[in-house]
């Protein structure tokens, strides 16, 4: 899979925010139909992932520790128990 190298590319958004990847960018990261991206922000950049079994790997405990939305959505039922 080559990622480097790749000479700049300009692509357009049409009126429905879809943009084209070019053939070449498909091809070099293996990005098919049905693959999923996770698209972030950095800076003033916007860098496109092709998800893969690495990224998986990578993102995996991202949200660890953190508050725990079934907990969060349960105190909120209780306070609204209370209120009645």
């Amino acid at each position: 899979m080559k990622s480097e190298g790749t000479s700049p590319q300009v692509a357009t958004v049409s009126s429905k925010g879809q943009l084209v990847i070019p053939a070449n960018i498909r091809e070099a990261l293996g990005i098919g139909p049905g693959t999923k991206l996770v698209l972030t922000i950095e800076k003033s950049h916007i860098l496109l992932r092709p998800v893969t079994a690495k990224l998986v790997e990578e993102l995996r405990g991202i949200l660890a520790g953190g508050p725990s939305m079934a907990d969060e959505l349960q105190a909120q039922r209780r306070a609204d128990d209370k209120k009645w």
